[in-house]
């Protein structure tokens, strides 16, 4: 109990100190305590010598923290400075303005690369033999002329011995004719049999002719050899023939497609719901999967007018220039085909819409310091141009680059 009633006299001597004294220093309070804890009113509540210490330690400590709490005061809050953009940003950042536009509807439909048919030739045997060289390998460029590949055949064979035959024939009807002439000239014979002699003479020469236009254009050499040549310049497509096979004199098959890709065609399948939005020369921009930041560009010009009972959807054909083979035959695509109305709207790029909570933004640009984020309701967007119904007006300036950065600045 002596102890207790000697800390609630400490207590009310801080509580004095802190609250009642002016001009006093928590370490003036210290000192007079210890002053007092020294006198004789200590030694009153003082049962033993290790006790006091103990307590008086304990005393001061609590008299230090409670004075230090009485004087400690809340930290002032800072103002906060306004948002100016700085200079390197200002340098980065591009903009653009709101102004009206056409509105342009887009399509988006799938397909897939295709040869233009015009410029896609299959390669035909004209004889049966045996594959003796193949050349070429699938998907090789070839130009025109190029060996593919010869074959050994027994009706080349025939045609060699035609060809001698032939040969024969106008050598024999050469000198008929010319002996008719000689006896027609020594009055030994008639004029008719001269005419007879020149016409087996012609016979003989057309027959002749014959023979050596069929190996001209089937392109058979002497030993039975018959050499497969490619028609145009383009790539092996389609290859069905390997070396040491025997061909039938009776196949049906192609041996070689060869396919000229400088041009090729995009055949995309167009919903019911969208044929009557397609019509021919619209503006077309394909992409491929092998090139996704690549859009190639073309236009409709073929309406397939008929519906494909398997996929239930209408064909059409868009014609692309293929600088540097990039598109390959059955590639798929994506195609997104666009057409223009009489209607206008608010337009911006629409790379400067910023999406966030649900909701959209762009930021529009006064000057440094005056920049502000504007919420926008969204018509549709067209590709690279989006409409906005509400939000913006005419002729403001919005920020296109590097305004996620300012968004975030300014919406911390």
């Amino acid at each position: 109990m002596n102890l207790i009633i000697l800390l609630k006299k400490i207590w009310a001597f801080a509580y004095h100190c802190c609250h009642d004294s002016e001009g006093w220093h928590p370490r003036d309070c210290t000192l007079v305590m210890d002053s007092r804890l020294r006198g004789n009113d200590i030694e009153l509540y003082n049962p033993t010598k290790i006790l006091s210490i103990f307590f008086y330690a304990l005393t001061l400590l609590l008299l230090a923290l409670t004075i230090g709490g009485c004087t400690d005061k809340p930290p002032a809050h800072e103002a906060k400075a306004p948002f100016v953009l700085s200079e390197t940003m200002f340098q980065s950042m591009s903009t653009a303005t709101v102004t009206y536009d056409s509105l342009r509807s887009e399509l988006k439909f799938y397909g897939k690369i295709t040869v233009d048919n015009n410029k896609l030739i299959e390669v035909y045997p004209v004889v049966g033999g045996n594959v003796q060289q193949v050349n070429v390998a699938l998907g090789d460029y070839v130009k025109k002329g190029q060996l593919l590949a010869t074959i050994r055949s027994t009706e080349v064979a025939g045609f060699e011995k035609e060809l001698k035959d032939a040969q024969s024939d106008v050598i024999v009807a050469n000198n008929n004719l010319r002996v008719a002439q000689e006896l027609f000239a020594g009055k030994l014979n008639a004029e008719k049999d001269v005419l007879e002699a020149k016409s087996l003479h012609e016979k003989a020469e057309s027959q002749l002719k014959r023979i050596q236009e069929t190996f001209k254009i089937y392109n058979m050499k002497s030993g039975a050899i018959y050499q497969v040549l490619a028609p145009i310049n383009g790539f092996i497509v389609e290859k069905k023939i390997n070396q040491d096979i025997l061909l039938r004199s009776d196949r049906s098959d192609n041996i070689f497609d060869i396919a000229e890709i400088n041009e090729v065609s995009v055949i995309a399948n167009v919903n019911e719901v969208d044929i009557a939005e397609i019509q021919l020369g619209m503006d077309a921009f394909v992409t491929a999967l092998s090139y996704p930041d690549k859009v190639f560009h073309g236009n409709v010009d073929k309406i397939y007018n008929i519906i494909d009972p398997e996929t239930k959807a209408m064909k059409i054909g868009i014609k692309l220039s293929n600088v540097g083979f990039l598109l390959k035959p059955e590639m798929r695509a994506s195609v997104r085909i666009t057409h223009t109305d009489s209607k206008q709207m608010l337009s911006i790029p629409s790379k400067a819409v910023i999406f966030d909570k649900s909701k959209y933004f762009v930021m529009v640009f006064k000057d440094r310091e005056h920049i502000e984020t504007r919420q926008v309701e969204i018509f549709k967007h067209a590709g690279d141009i989006t409409y906005i119904r509400s939000g913006v007006a005419q002729g403001e300036t919005i920020i296109t680059q590097n305004q996620l950065l300012i968004y975030d600045a300014l919406n911390d």
